[in-house]
């Protein structure tokens, strides 16, 4: 609601950050990201690095789930698929870092592209079991294609260098991180301003109501599962040159449904959703486990039950969210702000 805010030109209208209040929003958010490494811990990078490889992957999900409509549980997937390319460009091939992070994510594009076609005739619970066979197949393939990725054995992928300098450091990553989520969200921000944005919002909303309209449904469909299936390659690929250790089992099922819950409790069709289901869902299983150790010696049998209260807490969050805010995390920060627009004066922005 931009109520007794009038703008004189197109450009300001469609300006990412109209407000100043958003601008001012922002610029402290920036400001607070690129101070946060230098006084933060090892272990504050480590966590702030999943994060921001999250991000991307969450984003890339939304895009087609809560964008345009296009429910998926290949997730694991598609990273597997983003996280082994790269891998095996760099290995097989000796490419550089950067360049095999970009064929990675047009070769999960081309994949997300192959595995979107049934989209033309499935939707809703059907297209999830066409995307989860595509989990069950990359998984199958990747741990009995032994000349290719090796089974299951684990991939060593060297660290990545920039202009001399080895990203094998947390502090040294969280740049190349950062700027992946930056790039990502800012990316996303556009698309949905643009025409080929509001035709996936249009499939979402009603399939057939775009198609009356002029969408082409099917063309514009594949496009988005690639356009996601780009950025899930892209987060699947950093994973693996932040860890340098690429194996099957950081690809499973549960990697997709940890990333729909993402977008879940975060928000469904929100860039700010996809970062704070992030952080909600990344933190959430350190904050447990370190009152657990906080129990250990008060009460072993409490800190014992730890790993079994972190999945059933995993579950109660997704359910609490579905009953009492479906809109996720991103209604709730909304709802403050609104609240602060009229509290303690009149509304004003």
């Amino acid at each position: 609601m931009h109520s007794g805010v009038f703008h004189t030109s197109y450009e300001a209208d469609m300006g990412l950050r109209p407000m100043p209040a958003q601008r001012v929003r922002l610029a402290l958010f920036v400001a607070a990201v690129l101070i946060f490494p230098f006084f933060a811990s090892n272990y504050g990078l480590n966590l702030a690095n999943q994060v921001a490889i999250a991000t991307v992957g969450a984003i890339g999900l939304n895009i087609l789930t809560g964008y345009t409509g296009q429910i998926s549980l290949g997730q694991g997937a598609f990273m597997a698929v983003g996280a082994y390319s790269a891998g095996l460009l760099t290995l097989r091939l000796g490419l550089p870092w950067g360049v095999s992070i970009g064929l990675a994510c047009v070769i999960t594009a081309a994949v997300g592209v192959f595995f979107g076609l049934p989209s033309l005739r499935l939707k809703g619970l059907y297209l999830a079991i066409a995307t989860l066979a595509a989990q069950v197949i990359v998984e199958w393939i990747i741990t009995h294609w032994t000349a290719l990725t090796g089974g299951t054995e684990a991939l060593v992928i060297p660290a990545p260098e920039l202009m001399g300098e080895r990203l094998n450091t947390d502090f040294r990553f969280y740049w190349v991180g950062v700027t992946a989520a930056a790039g990502t969200a800012l990316f996303a921000a556009n698309l949905f301003r643009s025409r080929v944005g509001r035709a996936f919002v249009a499939i979402r909303d009603q399939d057939i109501a775009a198609s009356a309209m002029g969408v082409n449904v099917f063309h514009y469909k594949l496009l988005a599962f690639a356009t996601s299936s780009f950025f899930v390659g892209l987060s699947g690929a950093l994973l693996a040159y932040y860890r340098t250790i690429v194996t099957w089992e950081r690809f499973t099922l549960e990697t997709s449904i940890l990333y729909l819950a993402m977008i879940i409790v975060g928000g469904l069709g929100t860039i700010v959703g996809s970062f704070l289901g992030a952080v909600f869902l990344t933190l959430l299983p350190v904050l447990i486990g370190s009152a657990g150790q906080a129990l250990q010696d008060a009460a072993p049998g409490v800190a014992g039950l730890v790993p079994h209260i972190q999945q059933a807490a995993f579950g109660l969050v997704i359910i609490v969210f579905l009953i009492f805010e479906p809109r996720g995390l991103a209604k709730i920060w909304r709802n403050v702000k609104d609240y602060f627009h009229v509290w303690p004066f009149a509304y004003r922005r």
